[in-house]
Order: structure tokens, then sequence, then C-alpha cells
């Protein structure tokens, strides 16, 4: 396949575990990101501080975004993200959290 032929498209894909050690100042800083964004309807925002209040998960998500990851690496456009946040129980010791899982199969179906 010559450079023609191949995408220009990449698939980043990210996991990553967070321990929440200060859930206030988590919660805070989500609340506060809410508040700054001018564009945001009254009633869209009044939902989002519910959420974060109720939910550790959904404050990250407010504070995480995915264009701070990319936007300045040189010749590259964010074409489209989407992102979640759930609450997990974390085993570092289970193979369920084995993070080069992925790679090893992905290592598996490059030699068949």
């Amino acid at each position: 396949m010559n450079t023609d032929e191949t995408s220009r498209f990449v698939r980043l894909k990210v996991e990553l575990v967070l321990e929440i050690g200060d859930a206030e100042a988590l919660t805070g800083a989500a609340l506060q990101r809410i508040s700054d964004d001018d564009a945001m309807p009254p009633e869209e925002r009044s939902h989002a501080e519910s959420a974060v209040q109720e939910d550790e998960a959904e404050a990250i998500a407010y504070l995480v975004d995915p264009f701070d990851l990319v936007g300045e690496v040189p010749g590259t456009e964010l074409v489209q993200a989407s992102w979640s946040s759930e609450q997990v129980d974390y085993d570092p010791d289970s193979p369920d959290w084995d993070l080069d899982e992925d790679d090893e199969r992905q290592d598996d179906t490059d030699h068949v």
C-alpha cells in the first residue's frame, strides 16, 4: 500500500485509571469549570452541577478534555472525540487490569 492509499486518520485509544484522593477538590474544580463555561445554557449548567456533585466520575468527565491531550501535536487536527468515565473496582494485581493485554492480542493477530 503506498502513501496515497493509506488513511490519514489515526484512532488513538487511551485508558486511564485515576485514584481520587480529594473528592472535594475534584468536585470543586468541576463546578468551577462549569461556572466558567459561558457557552453552557442555564438548564444544562444546572444538570451538570447536579451530576458532578453526585458522581466523581462525572466530575472527571467535565475536567478531562481529549483536545488537551493532542491539541498541540504538530501536523494534526482533532476531528472527532468521545470519552466517558465510570467508577470501577480496581485491583492492580488482577489480570483483568493488564494494560498490555490489548497489545498482546494485536501482536497475535499480526503474526497470523
